[in-house]
């Protein structure tokens, strides 16, 4: 835990100091001699104080680190005590097989007597070959879709990275404002998230001569594969979900039916686990094979965009109110746009990170969702 002071320049904003030390810290090595975690406490921040908090990926993914930062507020509840007995002796088995195992269950669309049943259908296959068969042919599919995605739309926000970060955020939106336009058009609250970040973007690279008419760009969407009360076990349990975002629809309302449709196809879809299934495997290859791999996620795809729930009350920290909450998702190889919405204390907020290259001025895209 580090203490620190803003260093602002002349006629610059608290908030933009903040924001240019966040963009610092997203690309500044944590020690490797020490624990992977960091928290840099800024006590002078808008008549209170800010804490930046960096931990490396391979602690948790989005769902489990929330879980750890609700446990260290005040009165935030503790873990359970897990064991350790056989927690890693397989980790290929539980990482991989059991997601795969359990998307199985749920798209035969057993109940009740689940378990039972589907037991029954692996001590007796040809008892159950029409769903085995059906469940088969659709993860066959969608391993072929997934191989095949052609490579992402052409636009300014997609090219060579040169690593330095930029970070914006906005002050939060009523989540009620957000359902009733849901309730209203008939589709959830993460259709008409999506929907704005689509238009943003869309006016964005409008606005700056580069015309989306028509395009559409692919954002990998990181899909939850764990019970949420199993977030405290950490590691990483997410698979991915590529998503089209209609930046070339101007009509909202048009714009958050097609999100609709596209979310509603993916529902049905493997491809979360089973890019999961290749991620996780790709540990087992050497640093040529990974980056191969993460290479072509990356050249089918524009960002990351991640949603992830957070507590409906304000926490305290230390006696402080937490007035916002706010998270960056980290990007690999060229993936060059990060995508943040996190609910909280009844509001919801979106956050970006980009490089400067490829989208000097995020803050312009947050303005308008």
């Amino acid at each position: 835990v580090v203490r620190e002071q803003l260093r602002r320049k002349r006629g610059q904003s608290e908030r933009a100091a903040l924001q240019a030390r966040c963009g610092e810290l997203a690309t500044t090595r944590l020690d490797p001699a020490r624990p992977l975690w960091q928290f840099h406490l800024v006590e002078q921040y808008e008549g209170g104080s800010a804490i930046i908090v960096r931990i490396h990926h391979c602690i948790g993914d989005g769902i489990a680190l929330t879980a750890v930062v609700l446990s260290i507020t005040d009165g935030g509840a503790l873990p359970p005590q897990r064991s350790h007995a056989g927690d890693d002796a397989d980790w290929l088995s539980s990482a991989v097989l059991k997601p795969l195992t359990d998307l199985a269950v749920k798209a035969i669309d057993l109940s009740g007597d689940g378990i039972v049943r589907s037991m029954d259908l692996v001590a007796h296959p040809q008892t159950g070959t029409r769903e085995l068969a059906r469940i088969g042919f659709k993860a066959a599919a969608d391993m072929a879709a997934l191989a095949l995605m052609d490579d992402d739309s052409p636009t300014r926000l997609k090219g060579r990275p040169v690593g330095h970060k930029i970070v914006a955020w906005g002050e939060p939106i009523p989540l009620d404002m957000v359902k009733s336009v849901g309730k209203a058009l008939n589709a959830s609250v993460n259709d008409v998230l999506l929907a704005c970040v689509a238009g943003a973007i869309g006016d964005y690279l409008r606005q700056i001569g580069d015309d989306p008419t028509g395009k559409n760009i692919r954002a990998m969407v990181p899909v939850n594969l764990r019970p949420l009360d199993e977030a405290y076990k950490l590691g990483n349990r997410f698979g991915l979900a590529p998503l089209l975002l209609p930046i070339g629809i101007a009509n909202p309302v048009e714009r958050v039916y097609a999100v609709r449709a596209r979310m509603g196809e993916l529902k049905g879809s493997y491809q979360p686990v089973l890019a999961f299934g290749v991620l996780a495997v790709a540990g087992l290859l050497n640093k040529g094979g990974q980056d191969a791999l993460i290479d072509l996620f990356a050249k089918k795809a524009t960002a990351v965009m991640t949603n992830v729930p957070g507590p409906a009350q304000l926490l305290q920290f230390c006696g402080s109110t937490l007035r916002q909450s706010i998270f960056w998702v980290p990007q690999s190889g060229d993936v060059a746009v990060g995508v943040s919405i996190f609910s909280y204390g009844g509001g919801v907020q979106f956050a970006l990170i980009t490089d400067a290259e490829l989208c000097p001025d995020p803050q312009q895209i947050i303005d308008r969702v």
